[in-house]
């Protein structure tokens, strides 16, 4: 297994882990072609400095995608932080340490960007993930709050 940024041809492969749950089957629309929207999120990700879609992938295989963003901020005195969000780990991989890897991973890179805090999102629903978070040593210290907005 290696780790490497995704390129634009995993495309498919991500938004197939995104759409492979209970909640991403309804949030997702994997289908051939994929619709633009994806290809444009793709692009400003890229575009953007310090975010990153994060792969775990063997041979020919996506197991695992997180995306990494790298927020400098001015609280805690300027503290640099990483977000983690859309974490997926193929239904066939899961058990397998494959998450627990790609998650060692994005720390790591989170280390040597200066970063002095990890942070995630995770829905209430996903039971399995709190746990596994918990497990990797995070803690969940805040309440999180969305607001969902038409994009204009």
């Amino acid at each position: 297994m290696i780790f490497r940024k995704a390129m634009i041809d995993d495309l498919p492969d991500i938004v197939q882990l995104l759409a492979d749950d209970e909640l991403g089957a309804t949030r997702e629309q994997f289908e051939t072609p994929l619709p633009d929207t994806y290809f444009e999120a793709f692009k400003a990700i890229e575009a953007q400095t310090g975010n990153q879609l994060l792969l775990a992938v063997e041979g020919d295989s996506v197991l695992a995608c997180l995306q990494l963003t790298i927020i400098p901020g001015l609280a805690r005195n300027g503290l640099k932080r990483a977000q983690i969000e859309g974490v997926r780990v193929a239904k066939d991989q899961r058990g397998n340490k494959v998450g627990e890897a790609i998650f060692k991973k994005a720390i790591a890179i989170a280390i040597t960007e200066n970063c002095g805090l990890v942070q995630l999102t995770t829905d209430k629903q996903r039971e399995d993930a709190h746990r596994f978070y918990e497990r990797l040593g995070f803690v969940a210290s805040h309440e999180g709050m969305k607001l969902m907005i038409e994009p204009t």
